[in-house]
């Protein structure tokens, strides 16, 4: 009656609706009629967008990974992703626009945009477990957890003590069941858990590196899932995010050492013997002492990772554990590629003797991850890339 331009009705029943291009510089309404899926109806409640749909970035490093990822895999397959997602905590100090990320648009390293081009391509990867590093509790509660459960998926969250961010684990529901949880702090379980006290006794010969281990608030996010269609099937998801400094493969090394300790309890003990996945961020790469701990099952104590950071920090022992484990992704030239740095990081690592690898989806080419000059960028929202391969049951 006003003389305004009307609405016109763009979708209907879907949980998710994606602008077109045709859309741009329109406004979007939502209304929604409650109803009991039978003959009950109540008044229909209207939200009207506060801002006009504004242009995506066009071409994006994901969209070629989504050709191979456009449905959800077979029953007795997982598809598995692993992401560091660059918390909007550090994303968006001067540090990180000026020092850090210089190239990088401003805009596009705002929290909106950024949470705007990971749901797009999270859901794209149509994965039945996401294990995410860096995530922002908020980021987890207010856009993650409600989007991905639009398509499927069941989201869990652990914080880092003293911290904004934290661990997201989700998992597709159709599949999986939770068990049980039985996430850590590295630092806590090291003093009061009995499992690590030859270690912790060890660590107390080096004060100054049982200092630091001590300080740091890494944690480990431990989830026991059952399969739905198969319950003798069960599964142990890691995840984790170890200490970033490039000197800290000592600490490093004592923290992979807890967690490892702490998935054994879990998946030998707790429930005998079932399959393990450890996705993370694990700040080491494949020339590490950490990285060919994990590979091999056993470090020497004179190990050049002992003394990363000078002769004052040096911490001798030799360390081993049980499990035969696999990098699924292989050892890609980098999973980070940052102005001053890029090497691989990142990990999926899988039990050798339950599980292998169907197939890796490719990383982006280096040229769309250098399109501009580096990550994050106007078309890829972290510093980091997603790894993702098909696993099946052996």
């Amino acid at each position: 009656g006003d003389g305004g331009p009307a609405w016109v009705e763009a979708a209907a029943a879907e949980r998710v609706f994606t602008p077109s291009n045709a859309l741009v510089g329109l406004r979007l309404k939502l209304r929604c009629t409650p109803g009991d899926g039978a003959q009950r109806y109540g008044p229909p409640r209207e939200v009207e967008s506060s801002g006009p749909v504004e242009a995506g970035p066009g071409a994006c490093t994901f969209d070629s990974r989504h050709l191979y990822t456009k449905k959800v895999c077979g029953e007795g397959s997982i598809r598995a992703v692993s992401y560091n997602i660059l918390a909007d905590t550090y994303a968006q100090t001067e540090f990180s626009r000026t020092v850090l990320y210089p190239y990088c648009a401003p805009y596009a390293l705002e929290l909106d945009y950024r949470q705007n081009l990971l749901k797009k391509e999270l859901a794209g990867y149509s994965a039945d477990l996401i294990c995410l590093q860096e995530v922002d509790k908020s980021v987890f509660v207010d856009s993650l957890a409600p989007a991905l459960d639009a398509f499927g998926l069941e989201g869990l969250f652990r914080i880092k003590e003293k911290q904004h961010e934290g661990l997201a684990t989700f998992y597709r529901r159709d599949k999986f069941s939770l068990l049980s949880q039985h996430d850590i702090a590295f630092s806590e379980a090291l003093l009061s858990d009995p499992l690590h006290k030859e270690l912790c006794d060890k660590l107390a010969e080096y004060p100054l590196v049982q200092e630091k281990v001590l300080q740091r608030s890494s944690v480990l996010q431990v989830s026991v899932l059952q399969s739905t269609t198969l319950p003798s099937r069960k599964i142990c998801v890691a995840n984790t995010h170890l200490y970033w400094h490039p000197k800290g493969g000592n600490i490093r090394l004592i923290q992979i050492a807890v967690a490892l300790s702490h998935i054994k309890h879990v998946a030998c003990d707790l429930y005998p013997s079932i399959p393990i996945i450890f996705c993370g961020d694990f700040n080491s790469t494949p020339s590490s002492g950490t990285y060919s701990f994990i590979n091999s099952g056993g470090i020497a104590e004179d190990h050049e990772d002992w003394v990363s950071n000078g002769e004052e920090e040096r911490c001798n022992m030799p360390l081993s554990h049980s499990f035969k484990l696999l990098s699924a992704c292989g050892e890609p030239a980098y999973t980070n590629y940052v102005g001053g740095f890029h090497g691989c990081l990142d990990y999926i690592f899988i039990d050798k003797n339950a599980l292998e690898v169907e197939q890796v989806i490719p990383l982006p080419s280096h040229e769309e991850v250098t399109t501009h000059q580096a990550l994050p960028s106007v078309s890829h929202p972290s510093d980091h890339i997603a790894l993702i391969c098909d696993l099946k049951w052996k």
